[in-house]
C-alpha cells in the first residue's frame, strides 16, 4: 500500500568527518505540506538537506529516510535529482561557458527520459521557459547568461527559484535561501516558491530568521538543536522564537535530555 508521506525520515543519525551531526532526527511530511525547520547555527539543519540529496561529506550511521515510499539512502545525488528532489543551495556556484538556456534544457529532459518521457523540443521548451521566467518574476538578461556567472547574490537565489519551477520538484528544500537577500528580492523569491506549490510538490525551507516566512506560510515548523528536532508546531512557533530567540528552546532541549537519561537509568 503507497504510504500517505511523500518523505519519511525515522531516527535519522548521521555525521561530518567522524562527529556526530544528527542524533536521531524523525519527520513525515505529506505531499503539498509546506514545513519550516529552524534553529541556531550548528543544529545540523545544512546536515539534513545534505543527507536528504545524497552529499558523500555526510555518513549516515543509522535510522531510515524514504521517498515515496522507497528507500532514499539507497539511491544515488542524480537519481534523487531525477525522482523529483530539489535543492536550493545557500551558497550557489558559478558555472562560466554553461548557459542557463543549455543547463535547463538538458536537466529537464534528463528528468523527462527518466520518467520514460519523450524530450521537449526547442518550441515547447522556451514557451515553458518564457511561462516560467514570467511566474517567477526572473529578467531575460540573466536567464540568457551562463550560470550564475557574475550575478549578484540576490540574482543567483531568484535562479534557483526559476531552475525550481521548471523542474516542477515533488520536493523542494531551500537551505537558507532568504540568506543575504534584501526586502525586494526577499519577495520576489518568496513569491515564486508560493506560485509552484501544488497539492504534489511540497517544500522544506531552511532558515535563522521568521521574516522568510511572513512570505511562505509554513504548515508546520520545526525547531532543531543538538542534532534532533526538539520542538514542532504551526506558524505561531516562528514568531515565539522571533520574540524570545532560542535560550529557551535550549532550556526544553536539556530538560527533555535529562529526563531521557533518567528513564534510561531507571
Amino acid at each position: 500500500m503507497k504510504s500517505e508521506f511523500l518523505l519519511q525520515i525515522k531516527d535519522l543519525k548521521a555525521s561530518i568527518d567522524n562527529k556526530s551531526i544528527i542524533k536521531g532526527l524523525s519527520l513525515e511530511v505529506k505531499p503539498g505540506e509546506i514545513h519550516a525547520i529552524m534553529g541556531p547555527n550548528g543544529s545540523g539543519k545544512s546536515t539534513l538537506a545534505n543527507v536528504l540529496t545524497g552529499r558523500d561529506l555526510v555518513t549516515v550511521t543509522d535510522g531510515s529516510v524514504t521517498f515515496e515510499g522507497r528507500n532514499l539512502l539507497d539511491m544515488s545525488p542524480e537519481e534523487r535529482a531525477r525522482e523529483g528532489i530539489f535543492l536550493s543551495f545557500q551558497y550557489p556556484i558559478e558555472i562560466p561557458g554553461v548557459s542557463m538556456v543549455n543547463f535547463m534544457k538538458t536537466a529537464i529532459n534528463e528528468q523527462r527520459k527518466h520518467r520514460g518521457l519523450e524530450p521537449l523540443s526547442a518550441s515547447e521548451f522556451l514557451s515553458q521557459m518564457r511561462e516560467k521566467k514570467e511566474l517567477v518574476e526572473i529578467d531575460s538578461a540573466l536567464t540568457n547568461r551562463s550560470v550564475n556567472e557574475g550575478f549578484s547574490g540576490g540574482e543567483k537565489k531568484k535562479n534557483e527559484i526559476f531552475q525550481m519551477a521548471m523542474l516542477e520538484p515533488r520536493l523542494a528544500l531551500l537551505d537558507e535561501t532568504d540568506s543575504g537577500l534584501d526586502i525586494d528580492a526577499l519577495r520576489i523569491v518568496a513569491n515564486g516558491v508560493n506560485k509552484i506549490r501544488s497539492a504534489d510538490t511540497s517544500v522544506i525551507v531552511i532558515t535563522h530568521y521568521q521574516r522568510l516566512l511572513d512570505y511562505i506560510i509554513p504548515d508546520f515548523v520545526h525547531v532543531m538543536f543538538d542534532g534532533r528536532i526538539v520542538k514542532s508546531a504551526g506558524p505561531e512557533l516562528a514568531l515565539e522564537l522571533e520574540k524570545r530567540g532560542y535560550d529557551w528552546i535550549r532550556k526544553e532541549a536539556d530538560i527533555a535530555e535529562e529526563s531521557w537519561i533518567t528513564d534510561r537509568k531507571l
